[in-house]
C-alpha cells in the first residue's frame, strides 16, 4: 500500500480511473447537481431579489454568477499552473463556492429582511390596534402603518393594499403576504385577520396579543443567540485555523509545505483536509443552530 501511495506513476492513473468510474455511475446525479448549483441557483437568486422588491436583470445576474464561479476558478487554476492537479482541485472548489456564494448572500439578505419585517410588526400591529379601537377598518389601519413607518413592512402592506384596490379580496392578498414572508408571527396575524373577518371578534385585542407573543419570542431568540455565540465563534475559529496555518507556513518556509502541492500524497492530504473541514463545519453549524 505504501509503495502505491509513494509511486505517482501508479497513484495518478488509479486516481483518474476511480474518478471516471464514480462519475460514470453517478452521471445523472452529477448533472442534476451541477444544474441546481448553477442555473437552478440563478433562478432562486432572481426569485429572492424579486421578493425583496429589487429590480433585476437576468442577463446581468447570469454574467455575474459566471464570473464569480468559473472566472475565479480559472484564475486560481492559472495561478497554480503548471501544477495541474492542485489547480483542478482548488479551481474546482472555488468554482463550486462561486456557484453557492450569490445564493448564500441573497438568502442572508432576504432572511434579514424577513426578520426586520417581524420586528416591525410590533410597532405596526400597535398602530393597527389603536386604529381599530378608533373605528378604522383593517385597510385604513394598514394605511396608517404605511404613513407612519418605513422599511419592508411598508412595502409589503402597500402591495397588499394595491392588490385590494385592484379587486383582489383582502383575505387572498394577506395569504399571499404570508407566502412572501414565511414567518410564524406573520402567519398568526394573517390567520387571525382572515378568521375574524368571517366570524367577528375583537381585532384590537387580537393584535395586542400577537404583539405580546412576538415580544416574548424575540426575548427567547436573543437569549439563545447569546448562549450559542461562543459555540459559533469556536466553530469559525476551528474551521479557519488550518487555512491560516497553511498561509503562515507558505510565508515563513514555503519548502516545508511544498510537498502538499507537488506530491500525490500531498494532493490526497489536501483533498481529505478540505472534505473533513466541510463536514466538520456543517456539523458544528447544525449543533449551534437552534430554531424557536
Amino acid at each position: 500500500m505504501g509503495f502505491i501511495i509513494s509511486n505517482e506513476y501508479i497513484l495518478i492513473p488509479l486516481f483518474g480511473i476511480m474518478i471516471f468510474v464514480v462519475s460514470y455511475l453517478m452521471s445523472g446525479r452529477i448533472i442534476s447537481f451541477l444544474h441546481d448549483r448553477s442555473l437552478g441557483s440563478r433562478e432562486e437568486v432572481l426569485h429572492l431579489m424579486d421578493l425583496m422588491f429589487v429590480q433585476t436583470d437576468q442577463r446581468k445576474v447570469t454574467i455575474g454568477m459566471l464570473l464569480i464561479s468559473f472566472g475565479m476558478g480559472s484564475l486560481v487554476f492559472l495561478a497554480l499552473w503548471p501544477n495541474i492537479l492542485p489547480g483542478i482541485i482548488f479551481g474546482g472548489a472555488i468554482t463550486v463556492l462561486g456557484w453557492s456564494a450569490p445564493k448564500l448572500v441573497v438568502t442572508s439578505m432576504w432572511e434579514k429582511r424577513c426578520t426586520r419585517f417581524t420586528d416591525q410588526m410590533v410597532d405596526g400591529l400597535t398602530i393597527m390596534a389603536n386604529g381599530v379601537k378608533a373605528g378604522l377598518s383593517i385597510t385604513q389601519a394598514m394605511e396608517r402603518v404605511c404613513e407612519n413607518m418605513n422599511g419592508p413592512i411598508v412595502q409589503e402592506f402597500n402591495l397588499v393594499l394595491n392588490k385590494q384596490r385592484l379587486g383582489m379580496p383582502l383575505e387572498e392578498a394577506l395569504t399571499e403576504l404570508g407566502e412572501r414572508v414565511p414567518r410564524q408571527d406573520l402567519q398568526m396575524f394573517v390567520t387571525a385577520v382572515n378568521i375574524l373577518k368571517e366570524t367577528g371578534g375583537n381585532l384590537a385585542e387580537t393584535f395586542s396579543t400577537i404583539v405580546t407573543v412576538i415580544r416574548e419570542r424575540q426575548k427567547i431568540e436573543k437569549k439563545i443567540s447569546a448562549m450559542t455565540a461562543q459555540g459559533t465563534m469556536q466553530a469559525i475559529i476551528i474551521t479557519l485555523v488550518p487555512f491560516i496555518l497553511l498561509g503562515v507556513f507558505l510565508l515563513i518556509d514555503p519548502n516545508y509545505v511544498e510537498p502538499l502541492f507537488t506530491k500525490p500524497l500531498g494532493w490526497f492530504a489536501l483533498v481529505l483536509m478540505l472534505g473533513l473541514q466541510v463536514i466538520g463545519g456543517v456539523i458544528m453549524k447544525k449543533v449551534v443552530t437552534i430554531k424557536v
